[in-house]
């Protein structure tokens, strides 16, 4: 029965020159030599400065760690050929946006000029997480309830605290930069499959959107795929870390599944109070409190992700996933690339130290010889995306 849970993750990764330590603009230099060695598992982004892989539908983990470590490191391997690295975080701490090109593309064109400077200054990258639900109608309901658990991951996920130069005092500052963008954030939840339908057709007969696509939730029922994506997080710096989280999504997927199978069901909270504890876990990350809405009082986050384990753990052995889900207790006691970076830029004082550091741990655990004739799984279709 656990079957269906497939996995599907997407990380987004920064093109650096390892001398400048700044972002490149040379996405087309990789892509072109990527784009016969990985096929639609690799693409473009707004940004020429970023680079975006998807694994392939994994129908585990274990099939999830082989496809997302080979990806970054042939990623790591054709920026190297190159002259450049790669970093996993979810803002540069130096570079600017003001200095970046907008990759040529009909589609980036079009949302500049609808969003303009909005879009523009977009310099952010992320992590998004499919898992296989094929049943809209339930889907929806299981969206209703995972939306509490969205700040929690979160907070586990951060890695954005600095913002051209600057210690912006957050944790996760690409939160509060992505939220320019319209249709962003946690959703409100839905009555039924049909409401949300019928939500999305208004936005498009009243051009607002021309597709779902450009709902942007934090999580959303894919528009074309039988998944629900989880688009909350930061990207981990560490590949461990990115692996602990895709889990842990799929897990409180299977677990809120099961809970209808037994006639069961997890309290609904209204939009304005999970974005409270969104905004802790964007401001504080691991080392704030969250609100227990149950109990009505604030809770240490570190205490409610072990409520969070507990909570999934009679799903994880069937998932085969508690390896991957026992190293969240290794991110909750060594903290999150944030908090990396915020040490060692109070050890050294210098933000190029702290670029030196992320470049080394993206690759962290990853294979450093790369063989390209591992096979991937099915190939997620390219038009998953933003």
């Amino acid at each position: 029965m656990f079957d269906q849970f497939t996995l599907g993750i997407e990380e987004e990764f920064q093109i650096v020159d390892p001398q400048s330590r700044e972002l490149k603009s040379h996405v087309a230099e990789i892509l072109e030599e990527g784009k016969m060695l990985l096929g639609e598992q690799i693409k473009p982004e707004m940004i020429q400065s970023m680079i975006e892989v998807g694994t392939g539908i994994c129908k585990n983990i274990q099939e999830a760690r082989t496809d997302i470590t080979r990806l970054r490191s042939i990623i790591a391997g054709l920026a190297k050929k190159n002259g450049l690295g790669i970093v996993a975080a979810s803002t540069h701490p130096i570079s600017r946006w003001q200095d970046q090109k907008i990759f040529e593309d009909e589609r980036y064109e079009l949302l500049v000029q609808e969003l303009q400077t909005v879009a523009r200054s977009l310099l952010i990258f992320g992590l998004h997480v499919h898992v296989g639900m094929a049943d809209r109608e339930r889907a929806i309901h299981i969206m209703n309830a995972a939306r509490y658990f969205l700040p929690h991951i979160l907070a586990l996920s951060t890695s954005s605290p600095f913002w051209m130069g600057h210690n912006t005092g957050l944790k996760s500052y690409r939160t509060e930069v992505f939220k320019q963008f319209p249709r962003t954030d946690i959703p409100d939840h839905f009555d039924s499959y049909a409401n949300f339908e019928r939500y999305v057709e208004l936005l498009v007969k009243t051009n607002c959107i021309n597709d779902g696509k450009k709902i942007w939730w934090d999580i959303r029922p894919h528009p074309y795929f039988p998944t629900l994506e989880f688009r909350v997080c930061d990207i981990p710096t560490r590949v461990d870390d990115t692996l602990a989280i895709a889990a842990l999504f799929q897990a409180i997927v299977a677990k809120l599944n099961s809970l209808i199978d037994r006639n069961l069901g997890f309290r609904l909270y209204r939009r304005m109070l999970i974005q409270e504890n969104k905004w802790r876990a964007v401001r504080y990350g691991l080392e704030g409190k969250m609100i227990d809405f149950g109990k009505q009082k604030e809770v240490p986050v570190r205490d409610l992700v072990l409520e969070l384990l507990e909570f999934v753990d009679d799903v994880v052995d069937e998932l085969g996933s508690r390896k991957e889900i026992e190293h969240v207790h290794t991110i909750l006691e060594r903290g999150t690339s944030a908090e990396r970076q915020l040490q060692v830029y109070r050890e050294t004082n210098d933000l190029k130290a702290v670029v030196d550091d992320l470049m080394i741990l993206t690759l962290e655990n990853v294979p450093t010889t790369t063989d390209f004739s591992v096979p991937s799984p099915q190939t997620i279709s390219s038009t998953i995306s933003k």
